[in-house]
C-alpha cells in the first residue's frame, strides 16, 4: 500500500524547473455535437507557438465544433484538423490563438529508455506545480520508428491525452487509458512524434476518419497537394464550403496565382451584380501580378471572359466582350504560342463570327502535335459556316473521327453523329447510316426520338424504306405528341405507294393539330396518288389558307 501511495503521490518538492512554464501548454477541450450540446471533454497540449496541438481522436469523433480552455480560463476555438489516426487514437489540430504566441512543449526527437524517469503534466488551473512522476517500463515499435510506451505511472480519467515528458522537459508521448488489469500503477502513452506525423493530403478528402469530424479540415501542407485537394473539393463541396476552402488556400499560399484564378472562376459563377464582378476582376488582376507563367493566366482570363459572354449577359459587365477575350488570348500567344492558346483564339474568333480568322487559328492547331478531334471538328464547323463544299467539311470530319479507334466508345459518339450528318449533306446517305449505327453502339442504345428521326431521314435518302419506316415509328413511340414525326411517316408511306396508310396517319396528325398546314399539303399529295384530284385540291387549298409556302406549285399544276 505504501509503495502504491508513493507511486501515485503528486510531487511538489522534486518538481523539475521547467514544470511551471510547461504546464501552461496543457489545456482542456470541450467538443460539441450536431445540436451544439456538449459531446465530450478532455485534454490537449500545444506543440508549437502558432497553435498546433495534440490530443486523442476519440474526443473529436462526431464533433461539429470544439474549444480549448487554457489554464487561465481563456477560451480559444479549435480552427482546423491537421490529421488524425483512429487506430492509435491521436489527432493533430490548430487552435485559433489571437495576438500572442502559445506556450508550447518541445517534442523529443529520441525515445526514452527503460527505467528512465518521466513526468506527466495534467491540465490544472492551480498555481501549484502539479505533476505525476514515474518510469518507462517498456516500449513496442509501431509504424516504422515510432513507439507505444508502457509506463509505471498511475492515470486518472481526466489525465488522458496529457503530455508525458522526459527529464529535459520534452514531450515524448500522449497519455492513454490503461487497458490491462493493473490500472493503478500502469498506463500507456502514444509516441508524440507519431501524432505530429499526422497530416492532410489530397487523398484525405475521402478519409472516413476525418469525415467523422465536422470541424474544418486544414489544407495539405504542400502547394501541389493542396491544388489537387481544391480540384476534388470543387465537385464535392457546396458553393459556400468551396469558397471557404479557396479563401484558406489563398491565405496559406498567397503567392499561388492558381488560387486567385479558381476563386475568380467560382465568384463569376455565383456573381449577380457589379460588386461581385469587381471581386472577380480583382482576383484575376492579382493572379497576373504574381504569376510566373503569365501566359497561362492570360489564357485562363480569356476563357473566363469568353465563357461569360457565351451566356449573352444583358448588359455585359464593364468592358467584358469577345474582343476583350481576344485581347487576353493574344497576350498569351505573344508570350508562348502554344497550340492550346490558338484553339482558344479560334473559339473566340468563331464566336465573333470572324470565320476566316477562326479558320487560321484552327489550322495552326491541326498542323501541331496537339491536333485533336476537337480541333478538326472546330475546323469543320468553321468551313461549314463559310459555305465550303460539303466534301471539304466531310474530309475534316473524317480526320476528326480518325482520332478514335473502333470499337468506338462514348467519347467518340458526338463526332460520329456529326459525321453522319456531314455524310448526308455530301450525298453519302448509306455511309451515314454506318455512323448512326456506330453512335448507337457507342452509347449503348441510350438514344432519344430525335436520333431515330435523323436516322430515318438518312435511310429515306439511301432508299432503305423499311428501315426508314421502322425508325420513324420508333420516334413516334418515344414522342407520340410530335406531329412532325407523323408527317415524316406519311412521306415514307407515300414514297412506297402506301397512300391509304399515309392518309390515315395525316388525318391523325390533323386531329392533333388542326392548323398543321404541311399535313394538308401531304394529304393532297396522297390523294393525288389515288386519283382523288378534287379532294386533293381541297387539301391544297386548306394548306394555302394555313400559310404553307410550298403548296403554290401543286395548286398551279393540278388545280386549274
Amino acid at each position: 500500500m505504501l509503495t502504491l501511495c508513493l507511486l501515485a503521490q503528486w510531487s511538489v518538492a522534486q518538481a523539475p524547473k521547467w514544470v511551471e512554464k510547461a504546464k501552461r501548454a496543457v489545456f482542456s477541450i470541450v467538443t460539441y455535437g450536431n445540436d451544439d450540446k456538449i459531446l465530450s471533454t478532455g485534454n490537449g497540449f500545444f506543440v508549437s507557438e502558432d497553435g498546433i496541438a495534440l490530443s486523442d481522436y476519440t474526443l473529436f469523433k462526431g464533433a461539429q465544433r470544439a474549444i480549448a480552455i487554457s489554464s487561465d480560463g481563456t477560451q480559444m476555438p479549435i480552427e482546423s484538423i491537421l490529421g488524425a489516426d483512429e487506430m492509435y487514437d491521436v489527432i493533430k489540430f490548430k487552435v485559433a490563438i489571437s495576438g500572442k504566441k502559445a506556450f508550447s512543449l518541445p517534442v523529443a526527437t529520441t525515445s526514452p529508455t527503460n527505467d528512465e524517469e518521466i513526468y506527466l503534466l495534467p491540465y490544472s488551473t492551480q498555481k501549484e506545480r502539479n505533476f505525476a512522476a514515474g518510469k518507462v517500463q517498456g516500449s513496442d515499435k509501431i509504424s516504422g520508428n515510432y513507439a507505444y510506451y508502457t509506463l509505471n505511472l498511475p492515470l486518472k480519467d481526466k489525465m488522458v491525452s496529457c503530455p508525458v515528458m522526459n527529464a529535459n522537459g520534452e514531450v515524448f508521448g500522449l497519455a492513454q487509458k490503461s487497458s490491462g488489469q493493473d490500472t493503478v500503477t500502469i498506463c500507456y502513452a502514444m509516441d508524440a512524434r507519431y501524432a505530429m506525423s499526422q497530416s492532410i493530403s489530397a487523398l484525405s478528402f475521402n478519409s472516413t476518419t476525418l469525415k467523422s469530424i465536422g470541424i474544418k479540415k486544414a489544407l495539405p501542407d504542400t502547394e501541389e497537394q493542396a491544388l489537387v485537394f481544391l480540384f476534388m473539393a470543387s465537385s464535392q463541396f457546396s458553393a459556400e464550403e468551396y469558397r471557404s476552402v479557396l479563401d484558406d488556400f489563398i491565405q496559406q499560399y498567397p503567392n499561388c496565382a492558381d488560387g486567385y484564378m479558381r476563386r475568380a472562376t467560382q465568384q463569376l459563377y455565383l456573381s449577380q451584380d457589379d460588386a461581385s464582378m469587381k471581386q472577380v476582376t480583382a482576383d484575376m488582376d492579382k493572379a497576373v501580378s504574381i504569376a510566373t507563367k503569365k501566359d497561362d493566366i492570360y489564357y485562363n482570363r480569356a476563357k473566363m471572359i469568353y465563357s461569360y459572354m457565351l451566356t449573352a449577359p444583358q448588359p455585359a459587365y464593364g468592358d467584358w466582350s469577345f474582343d476583350k477575350a481576344l485581347a487576353e488570348i493574344k497576350q498569351a500567344i505573344e508570350i508562348n504560342p502554344l497550340p492550346i492558346y490558338w484553339q482558344a483564339a479560334g473559339d473566340i474568333q468563331f464566336a465573333r463570327e470572324d470565320y476566316p480568322a477562326a479558320l487560321e487559328c484552327y489550322t495552326k492547331v491541326n498542323e501541331s502535335e496537339l491536333a485533336s478531334a476537337v480541333s478538326f471538328f472546330s475546323t469543320a464547323k468553321t468551313k461549314e459556316r463559310m459555305g465550303a463544299p460539303a466534301e471539304e467539311v466531310l474530309q475534316l470530319m473524317d480526320s476528326c473521327v480518325a482520332r478514335f479507334n473502333p470499337p468506338y466508345m462514348e467519347e467518340a459518339a458526338p463526332y460520329l453523329l456529326e459525321r453522319a450528318q456531314a455524310r448526308v449533306n455530301a450525298n453519302q446517305a448509306r455511309t451515314a447510316l454506318l455512323d448512326y449505327d456506330a453512335y448507337f453502339k457507342a452509347i449503348n442504345g441510350k438514344v432519344n426520338d430525335l436520333f431515330y428521326y435523323y436516322r430515318e431521314q438518312a435511310a429515306l435518302k439511301a432508299k432503305q424504306y423499311q428501315r426508314a419506316l421502322d425508325d420513324i415509328a420508333k420516334a413516334i413511340e418515344l414522342n407520340p405528341k410530335d406531329v412532325t414525326y407523323r408527317a415524316e411517316q406519311a412521306v415514307v408511306n407515300i414514297r412506297v405507294g402506301r397512300n391509304e396508310e399515309a392518309i390515315r396517319i395525316l388525318e391523325e396528325a390533323i386531329q392533333m393539330k388542326a392548323d398543321y398546314a404541311e399535313a394538308y399539303r401531304l394529304l393532297g399529295i396522297a390523294q393525288l396518288q389515288m386519283k382523288k384530284n378534287k379532294e386533293a385540291c381541297s387539301s391544297f387549298s386548306k394548306a394555302k389558307e394555313l400559310g404553307d409556302p410550298n403548296v403554290d406549285d401543286l395548286i398551279q399544276k393540278h388545280c386549274k
